[in-house]
């Protein structure tokens, strides 16, 4: 089950492995750096597809640095959403790589075992931040046999599931009664696809890596030189996604679809539930009134306990040639205030100690909007983010494809995660 890439809020990164010429070692000594010293000079800071919605706040964000750091100067690039990592990729292998770079946990990684991204944990002036930002968000880039935190955090997002009530009071449920377990997920799904004769899904997405980490299964070995999603576990939950699919109470079109896809169809009924944000709220609210009517908010099925979340992450190149002011940028982005000003934006959340305990992120006013918010805030807390920083996009293509076949019955479970883990293996030896 996961969040839509439709907003800023809900994006999620596509990793891309470095090509072999940007390859290096990550205990280069560049990556440590050295970053004390003034804070002056020019520097070229990166987003992600940020400039169209976001233009007047990150040109206010800049000047105030610029006003708080003499001497400075800052150049803002905005990259389209649409090929990003090859972006970075040919940058990084050019050598024109920015001095701070967006970046999620996945791509961040390809660029630290390049010797390419600061280690934040090494450098004085970057280590003294650690305190400030919440320690799951911290260890976001940590990277299994390298040791070091390659990025600031800054925004994370989760999100609820969000189910159709009037649905499933018509297959007998009580619409007030959401699942709470896998266990209750797959029986309801059952009865909601008995009961309409096919014609409602319950889901709308084949399980994906972050699926088997909330469900509880390994994803890699304790050294992180492999993977291990095939175990016991896996198995049985893929295993239960079959019986799903062959009851129609998995979407058909789930071997193909997409978060935006399968928003769409639980949009139109044709799906129970679906993970989303606060965002989606409003949504429902222009494009489908008869559903916001009947819109139930629950939280995410987990065996865990521990929900899944998302995060983005400035990186700071360890080649640049004003590491003092990139380091000291990056931090100024992603502190307590400027991150705080961003969440009340648009509905992300900040990576910073303390900033989910304000009043914005605790206090309800009785709208969707707030509760969806106050529950995800809480949930952020001890929020996990389930996809291995190694887990390339290459890989969950492999593990989409495997799983599928499974679906149609063209190889068991087992079968498939053992061929996915051997691809995905085989990736990981490639980078």
């Amino acid at each position: 089950m996961r969040i839509s890439r439709r907003t800023l809020a809900t994006a999620v990164a596509v990793a891309a492995l470095l090509p072999l010429s940007a390859c290096g070692s990550g205990n280069d000594d560049s990556s440590s750096g050295n970053a004390s010293g003034k804070i002056e000079g020019d520097i070229t800071f990166q987003t992600w597809n940020l400039r169209a919605n976001f233009k007047p706040y990150f040109e206010g964000v800049i000047a105030d640095f610029e006003q708080k750091y003499p001497g400075t100067h800052v150049k803002w690039v905005d990259q389209p959403a649409e090929g990003y990592a090859d972006k970075l990729s040919a940058e990084a292998a050019g050598g024109t790589l920015p001095d701070v770079v967006n970046v999620s946990p996945d791509l961040a990684a390809p660029l630290a075992k390049a010797g390419l991204a600061l280690d934040l944990d090494k450098d004085k002036a970057a280590a003294k931040y650690k305190s400030e930002y919440l320690p799951g968000a911290w260890s976001s880039t940590d990277i299994p046999g390298l040791p070091g935190t390659w990025a600031f955090p800054w925004y994370l997002n989760t999100g609820p599931l969000f189910y159709n009530k009037a649905l499933f009071k018509e297959a007998g449920l009580n619409p007030d009664q959401p699942p709470k377990t896998y266990a209750d997920l797959f029986k309801d799904g059952l009865q909601i696809s008995k009961k309409t004769d096919g014609k409602v899904a319950t889901l709308a997405n084949v399980p994906a890596i972050e699926d088997f980490g909330r469900y509880g299964v390994q994803l890699m070995n304790k050294e992180g030189t492999g993977f291990a999603f095939n175990d016991a576990k896996g198995v049985e939950l893929l295993t239960k996604y079959k019986e799903l699919y062959d009851a129609k109470a998995l979407d058909p079109q789930a071997l193909t679809a997409t978060p935006e896809s399968a928003g769409r169809k639980f949009l139109t009924g044709a799906v129970a539930m679906n993970p989303g944000s606060a965002l989606d709220l409003k949504n429902f609210k222009t494009q489908a009134p008869t559903l916001y009517k009947n819109i139930g908010i629950t939280d995410q099925i987990t065996s865990t306990g521990h929900v899944n979340m998302y995060v983005q992450n400035l990186m700071v190149n360890a080649q640049s040639k004003q590491k003092p002011a990139a380091v000291a940028f990056a931090h100024f982005v992603t502190d307590a205030k400027n991150q705080m000003a961003f969440a009340k934006k648009v509905a992300i959340f900040p990576s910073t100690a303390g900033s989910l305990n304000d009043p914005y992120f605790t206090k309800e006013d009785g709208t969707d909007e707030t509760r969806v918010r106050v529950a995800a805030a809480k949930s952020l807390k001890t929020a996990v983010n389930y996809t291995p920083v190694l887990f390339s996009d290459q890989m969950k293509t492999a593990l989409q494809q495997e799983v599928a076949k499974a679906l149609q019955g063209k190889q068991s479970p087992k079968q498939a995660l053992d061929n996915a883990v051997k691809a995905c293996d085989q990736l990981l030896k490639q980078g």
